[in-house]
């Protein structure tokens, strides 16, 4: 005998029939919940449920969030509005010295340029490894400007401003 025949001879085991049934009975009602589902009548009524709901419980929400307000302010923790206010000013501030960097960096830019090649050119070494001449940047520049050129300034780090936070 082939092996298609003896399966057909194999009787069924009785779970197999109610898996099948099970199958076919989820496939037919999911079908239908998909039709009804995809009504305008649906959503219509989804929707005023949902609006019912929320108008109910807005009380109690507002009172739920004055009383924690209260609980933290008497323990003494910041409250979301606090975390909220004070991100929005650090990103405040973040911007700020980036727009201060970039100022700062133009007017390097244009002191460096403005600058004499010889003044630009790198000292002469030490006679005496601990001795550190001072060189003056040339009188020209203001005073607060400038800088010795035995002291070695790192640049300074550009921090990448988050898109869409400015005001």
């Amino acid at each position: 005998m082939s092996e298609d025949q003896a399966e057909k001879s194999k009787p069924k085991e009785p779970t197999e029939m109610f898996r099948e049934m099970r199958d076919a009975y989820i496939d037919s009602v999911a079908k239908a919940m998909v039709d009804v589902v995809n009504t305008e009548g649906y959503a219509e009524a989804t929707g005023a449920m949902l609006n019912n709901s929320l108008a109910i419980t807005a009380p109690f929400r507002e009172a739920m969030e004055k009383s924690m307000q209260q609980v933290l302010q008497q323990l003494s923790l910041p409250s979301r509005q606090d975390i909220v206010a004070l991100s929005e000013r650090f990103t405040n501030q973040e911007m700020r010295l980036d727009d201060i960097d970039a100022k700062l960096e133009r007017i390097e830019k244009q002191t460096h340029a403005a600058l004499p090649p010889a003044a630009t050119a790198a000292p002469a070494k030490p006679e005496s490894p601990k001795a550190k001449p001072e060189m003056q940047a040339p009188a020209n520049l203001p005073t607060t400007r400038r800088r010795t050129a035995a002291v070695k300034q790192a640049p300074p780090r550009r921090r990448a401003a988050k898109k869409g936070t400015r005001k």
